[in-house]
Parts: structure tokens; sequence; C-alpha cells
């Protein structure tokens, strides 16, 4: 049988199928992408309202992610650049800080921004110069801890911790306690510190279009929404029935395979709120932390700091929620408009939409960087592909997609399943 006459099916057309089909296509197949929804990008996409641009949930890509090196042209991209730096609101004030031997505009505010002891600030630098040296491998085989008890250990002082780590760090990892483990907060801190966040122009959607407009061999039927998953055929939710040889899974597999019913998948959540505003108060493309305890909002973005194609007439500002409440939505929006207000001087002049992203990341105890091929699958035709397999981040979702369809590829070219393989699916 030539390659190209398997039939093979992703489940799935976020990051990790994409990159999944991307593999197989490599490699001479001709995959199947079934998905749920009418476009790709699963959690990464951008919407347009009104003229602007709204990411689902404030996304970077850092840029010196291997996997996007090496899957993304991240030229074509058009990539637009954060500054290494952070603008934090605290006690309605404002102080920005950064990496100044990145970006020579940081020093000054940096040096009088009065965040932190000069102690932790000596600290900081040798933190820098620590994960330089440190592999990824090396940082995934540290015994892990909280990155709280991490911080601790390393004896930063409170007031950093409160002012800066926690405020940055909870909005990467989506909960404000700082639980997330050690070895991904040294992988992210060491992924800042070896590149820069950066943002497409077109949005952070244009990483799925990209994926999706370079497969050439790759059919991909929207609107359908599968059912379960059996070894050699998928069931569709209309009761279609699609033959099938192999099956890549790149979404939650719990629901869709019978004997995974009870391992369900722990996410965190976040929400995130568009508004439009007459002017900016960080000109530059920094973030905004809001560092009180007592906010609710954990940070801001004014996106027309970046060169974006939105069309709309006032600036665009972002704005992320981690914590948890019971607000409804009318009610989180008077919540952070208000918020706004105090701890940031801005003022609304207009609410445009508002994301609840319930499965934003896995929250995962163990975590690793890599996977080997064989390790994806779950049946003798059927693979795994997702960042839950591994770490919640793109890296992640691109390499387990990789790995899911190497591991696809091995079992068909070392003829491991080849005779189970009948005529009645050609």
């Amino acid at each position: 049988m030539n390659r190209k006459d398997y039939k093979i099916h992703i489940i799935g057309a976020g990051i990790s199928g994409l990159i999944a089909a991307k593999t197989l296509e490599e490699n001479g197949y001709s995959p199947t992408i079934i998905e749920s929804t009418n476009t790709v990008g699963g959690r990464v996409k951008t919407d347009i309202v009104d003229g602007y641009q709204l990411d689902h949930g404030f996304q970077v890509l850092l840029n010196a992610y291997s996997k996007a090196k090496e899957h993304l042209d991240l030229e074509a991209l058009n990539l637009q650049k954060f500054l290494p730096g952070a603008v934090i609101f605290n006690n309605k004030k404002a102080k920005t800080i950064g990496d100044p031997l990145r970006d020579l505009s940081l020093l000054i505010p940096t040096l009088t921004a009065n965040i932190g002891s000069i102690s932790d600030k000596l600290k900081i630098l040798k933190l820098n110069t620590a994960l330089k040296k440190k592999s990824i491998a090396d940082i995934f085989k540290t015994e892990s801890q909280t990155t709280l008890d991490y911080l601790k250990a390393k004896g930063f002082t409170n007031i950093i911790i409160d002012e800066f780590f926690r405020p940055f760090f909870s909005g990467i990892f989506l909960e404000p306690d700082l639980r997330t483990s050690s070895r991904m907060f040294e992988f992210v801190y060491k992924m800042f510190g070896e590149g820069l966040a950066v943002l497409p122009k077109d949005g952070i959607v244009a990483i799925s279009n990209q994926l999706k407009d370079g497969l050439k061999h790759t059919t991909i039927k929207f609107n359908n929404k599968v059912k379960q998953v059996n070894d050699k055929s998928i069931v569709l939710k209309n009761g279609e029935v699609i033959k099938t040889h192999f099956t890549i899974i790149a979404t939650m597999a719990n629901n869709l395979v019978p004997n995974l019913n009870d391992q369900k998948q722990i996410w965190k959540s976040c929400y995130n709120l568009y508004f439009e505003t007459e002017q900016r108060n960080i000109k530059q493309p920094l973030i905004g932390l809001i560092a009180d305890k007592e906010a609710l909002i954990n940070n801001i973005f004014f996106h027309n700091s970046l060169e974006t194609t939105s069309k709309g007439k006032n600036e665009l500002l972002s704005v992320t929620v981690v914590k948890s409440h019971k607000l409804n939505e009318e009610d989180l929006i008077k919540h952070v408009r208000q918020e706004l207000h105090t701890y940031c001087d801005i003022k609304t002049l207009k609410f445009i939409k508002c994301f609840h992203i319930k499965n934003a990341l896995p929250d995962l105890k163990y975590l690793q960087y890599d996977i080997s091929p064989t390790e994806t699958q779950l049946k003798p035709t059927v693979y795994l592909a997702g960042d839950y397999l591994l770490n919640g981040s793109l890296n992640a979702a691109m390499l387990s997609g990789e790995r899911a369809a190497q591991g696809l590829i091995m079992s068909l070219e070392d003829g491991l399943v080849v005779e189970n393989l009948s005529s009645e699916y050609i």
C-alpha cells in the first residue's frame, strides 16, 4: 500500500493536530483532520470585532521555543516584539522595570523603580546566569517544588515576589498562588532570557493559519463533532461512521475512547476582557501587572503599542483575570472597569468582548519537556497529542503533535501493525 493510501485521521485542528498533519505530510502521508468548529487553531484563535483583533486570551509566542523555530516561518509572521520588562501598578503608582542589558531604555526606570532590594536584583542576575547555563533536559530532571517555594528558597524577599514574580507568572501560569512546578518556572524564565515575547501582526491566529496554509496534502473537515474513536472507525455525533487505519487524537481523549471515561484532565481557566480607551497610559509595548493583592485583575496590555492590522478607531485594551470569582459577566465587566480606574487610572470608553476560556491551560502536577513517539500510542491504531501530555506551552503542543505523528509512522514503517490492515478500509 502506498503511503498516501493509508486512511489517517487527526481529531482536532489545534496546534498539535496541525503539527501532526505537517509531520505526516513531510513523510509522504495524506491525513484528514476532523475539526468540531469552523476554523483551525483550537485555543490559538483571533476574532475581529468592530475592526479590532481580539485574541482568545492574552497570548504571546516566545521566539526562543525550539519547535517554533523548527515548524514556523517566524519572519513571515511579521512578529512584533514586546520589550523585556513590565509596568507594575501598586498603591496607585506605576513603576517600570526590565532588562536594561537587552533594551537600554529600561535602565533608568528600573534603577529608580524601587521594587525589591539590591540583594533581590543581584539574585535575579544570578538566576539569569544560572538558567542560561542549565539545559532544558536538566531543568525537567530537577526535583520539582512549587514556584513560590522555589523563589523563597532562592532567597527572594516577599516584596519582589509579591510585586513582580507573583503578578507576572500568575498571568503565565493562570493561577495566583504560584503553585505551578518550579520546572515550568525555570523553563519559561529561560525562554524569556534567551529570546523575546512576540505577537504576529495579524494576531495569534496567524500561527494557526500559517500551519494550515502550509498543508498541501491534508483534508480538513470542519464542523464535524466526534462522538467516539474505535480501533478502526470514528463515530461522529451525527451518526456517521468513518473507517480509518490510524487516528491521532489531538484533543482531550477521555470522552472519545471508552476505556478513558474516568481519566479527566483538570484545566486552568481565565477571563479575557477587551475595552476601548481614548488613550493609553503605557506607551511602550510592555505588559501592565496589577500587584495589589485585593485586585481581581492580573494584567493589562494596550495592543496598539504594537503594530497590528486592527482598524479600530481607539486604543484597544486587553484585561486578564485569573483569580476565581462568582461574578456574572455583567458584574465582572463593572468590577473590572472600576479596578482599571482605581489601580491604573484608566477610563474605558466601551466594552468590546469577554472571553471565558474554561480550558486555557492543563493543570499538571508532573511536567516533562519531551515524550518518546512510542509513549503517544494509546492503542495499536490510536495515538494521543496535546500539551497536556507534557506542559502547558505552545512548544509542548507542537512537540506532542510531532511525536504522535512519528510514533504512528514508526509503527507503520516497522511493520508492527500493517498485518492488521484490511483492504476493506481502502
